[in-house]
């Protein structure tokens, strides 16, 4: 998997690329992460890459030109048509499609994905219109820019990419996992076996992994009803 990001702050992607699971994922060369600088496509000697709306209002709107040369740059250096809708881009925005763990598991399955982060008032919608295929949305309220947005949706994809986690079924007995059907992940417990008068549960103990794996999809039933039954169908 190989994720291009069309940014106006690169160090910020490049900076989350390089830790935890993501980073190691990125050293063994699972996964490969490249940070575009839209302001390497400005279309003037100062860099500028934002205008005052047309119609008026506060804030500033980037430019189309910047991010479509961006854009198409980073088509041609995938070996894709620059004009082509077949390349998967995804524009971060508060108005797109929320993002779920089955669009995860739909997006970790594309060889490579376009990430365009917006900033300021957002993007020229000429622009958007052009090169976007997907809206999607980290939740409903507002970021400064796009950047955390593109984290969260490449860590999200990432662990499903094919030997990124160390155990190829981490993910699925996880929240919203395979194994659960959706639902909430069990609660766990590690040393010491009681803490602040609190005991693990005896069956964690017993060493009878039929009668444990039951318990955990108990308590992953009862954990989605107290705390997110809009889960249940």
């Amino acid at each position: 998997m190989t994720f291009y990001v069309l940014t106006l702050f690169p160090e910020m992607i490049q900076g989350m690329a390089g830790y935890s699971i993501l980073g190691r994922a990125v050293t063994h060369g699972h996964i490969c992460v490249n940070a575009i600088n839209i302001r390497d496509f400005a279309v003037n000697k100062y860099g500028q890459v934002d205008d005052a709306p047309y119609g008026g209002g506060a804030g500033m709107v980037m430019m189309a030109q910047p991010v479509y040369d961006a854009w198409a740059h980073t088509c041609e250096t995938m070996g894709a048509l620059p004009y082509s809708k077949k390349t998967r881009t995804i524009y971060l925005s508060p108005q797109g499609k929320p993002l779920t763990q089955a669009i995860a598991e739909e997006l970790a399955r594309e060889r490579s994905l376009i990430l365009l982060c917006g900033h300021y008032e957002g993007i020229d919608e000429r622009v958007i219109e052009e090169i976007v295929t997907d809206e999607i949305s980290i939740g409903d309220y507002i970021l400064t820019g796009g950047e955390p947005a593109a984290l969260v949706l490449m860590d999200a994809v990432s662990r499903l990419v094919p030997n990124v986690l160390n155990k190829e079924a981490s993910h699925q007995d996880e929240s919203f996992g395979v194994d659960l059907q959706g639902g909430l992940e069990y609660p766990h417990y590690t040393r010491p076996p009681i803490f602040r008068g609190r005991e693990v549960p005896d069956i964690l103990l017993s060493g009878h992994h039929g009668k444990i794996a039951e318990w955990r999809k108990i308590q992953s039933r009862q954990r989605t009803q107290q705390k997110r039954p809009d889960l249940l169908v």
